[in-house]
């Protein structure tokens, strides 16, 4: 007879140890099953987020951003850095540490919340008796059953056709964070996240990186005054970003990777490089989980089509994060996990899609939450907006980072905050404010009229605030 269990979660992203833990929490009888592997073969909880995403990217951008300040603005400080040298490896060693730390830490907490762990793939098998059938495919096959299943089986990266990721050469998120020397020439295709933060890692750290976009507008789900304030601040920096680009024939050889494009005015163009990533979107990930067995509904993207409350086509069958609709985001995974955990024990979860924030870990950072002011438009509805600039804020310039700006959006009726929009040092800080003052539906003169630490870059967003009312009163 096969394991009983009252919630099974297939998936140990952040989405589906999250739903797991806080499934435990209230009192239902839990198992999570996940695949994803360390170079031991043992466990590496966490998913992509975890082990080829969010957290190495933020190791490397750390580690990168020292590289680069040491080289280039230590000075400023009238510090003097002789010899300056860098070990590569030593870098990505450090990565993989923070990586196992964050995997071990999941594990920790599985225990302390009694979640039973099951490493290996998981898949549908049978719906049977109100319950269903989930095989787990390890070391050694077996079968569990559950009356509640989560499906939390993330994304993987879209390839271009013609163009095979080999994570040699032709790179996705994972080859990307594993590059053992620094390439001469990088190039890069797509400017979106892991573009830019990527590309930003290894131009730091001395390659000559270009970005290949195919949109004629740099950051089209930004608000494009950030937008425009970023590119410029990128192409500073030595970033050479391209828009408007049709790419052709890409051929992988001995000596690096050819790219055949069309530039904006229509040119034919040639970038070789050393080693080129491809970051343009990612695709629900559903392989071998077996929908068919049990008429799991997908839609034509292959995701796992739900309902607003993450509810599948099937009883008792849920599904979040980014096999499904909306932002991959891991935060958005986190609180769809929580919600359905909450729903299956009869609690009204919610997830409220118009104040999950949205971040880019470049330098500038770039961080928002809520409406862009194109959007404000595109709708009719009448706002105001105010604006204020880092390099009027005393802390940014004691940094000696006054790149960028804060600006908010509210209504020009009630003065309920829209949008807020940061580029600037620490906007993914910074925005947590801007997203509680949104759930509670706060006006801009309510974040106006709150004190704000002096000196901090918090202040800024208080300006901002001002400034919708015109009456800034440090700029």
């Amino acid at each position: 007879m096969s394991k009983q269990f009252d919630v099974i979660v297939i998936g140990g992203g952040p989405g589906g140890y999250i739903a797991a833990i806080r499934a435990s929490q209230l009192g239902f009888n839990v198992a999570c099953i996940d695949e994803w592997k360390n170079a031991k073969g043992g466990p590496a909880l966490g998913g992509t987020c975890t082990n080829t995403g969010c957290i190495p990217s933020k190791a490397l951008l750390q580690s990168s951003e020292y590289f680069e300040h040491a080289g280039h603005h230590f000075a400023d400080h009238g510090i003097e850095v002789k010899g300056l040298g860098l070990d590569v490896g030593k870098m990505i060693g450090r990565k993989d540490t923070v990586v196992k730390q964050n995997n071990d830490g999941i594990v920790y907490l599985f225990k302390k919340n009694k979640v039973t762990f099951f490493h290996g793939r998981g898949s549908f098998a049978a719906a049977k008796d109100g319950a269903y059938d989930i095989k787990v495919a390890g070391t050694a096959e077996e079968t569990i059953s559950g009356k509640h299943i989560i499906v939390a089986t993330g994304s993987n990266a879209r390839a271009l056709p013609g163009a095979p990721f080999d994570e040699v050469s032709i790179l996705s998120n994972d080859g990307a964070l594993r590059i053992g020397t620094v390439p001469q020439k990088l190039g890069v295709i797509g400017s979106g996240v892991i573009g830019l933060e990527m590309g930003s890692v290894w131009r730091r750290l001395g390659a000559d990186v270009t970005i290949l976009e195919g949109l004629s507008t740099f950051l089209g789900a930004v608000d494009q005054q950030i937008a425009k304030e970023a590119h410029k601040a990128f192409t500073k920096q030595g970033l050479k970003i391209e828009l408007g680009v049709k790419v052709g024939e890409i051929k992988n050889g001995e000596n690096g990777v050819s790219i055949a494009y069309a530039n904006a005015k229509g040119e034919a163009q040639t970038l070789e490089v050393d080693k080129l990533i491809i970051s343009i979107g990612r695709t629900a990930n559903t392989i071998g989980l077996n929908p068919e067995v049990v008429g799991l509904g997908l839609d034509e993207r292959g995701a796992i089509v739900v309902d607003g409350d993450c509810k599948t086509n099937l009883p008792n069958v849920w599904a979040i994060g980014d096999v499904v609709r909306g932002p991959m985001l891991a935060h958005k995974a986190e609180e769809e996990g929580v919600a359905v955990a909450e729903r299956i024990a009869g609690q009204h979860g919610h997830v409220n899609f118009n104040t999950i924030p949205w971040v880019i870990y470049t330098s500038p950072e770039i961080a928002w939450v809520g409406q862009t002011e194109e959007q404000l438009k595109a709708e009719g509805r009448a706002y105001k907006s105010g604006t204020f600039p880092f390099m009027a804020n005393g802390r940014a310039r004691a940094l000696g980072d006054t790149t960028g700006m804060v600006k908010m959006l509210a209504d020009a009726a009630s003065d309920e905050i829209l949008g807020v929009h940061i580029v600037g040092p620490m906007a993914s800080e910074l925005i947590a404010e801007c997203v509680v003052a949104m759930e509670f539906r706060a006006s801009s003169e309510d974040i106006a009229r709150i004190c704000h630490a002096h000196p901090s870059l918090s202040e800024a967003t208080k300006e901002a605030a001002l400034a919708v009312d015109k009456r800034t009163l440090n700029f």
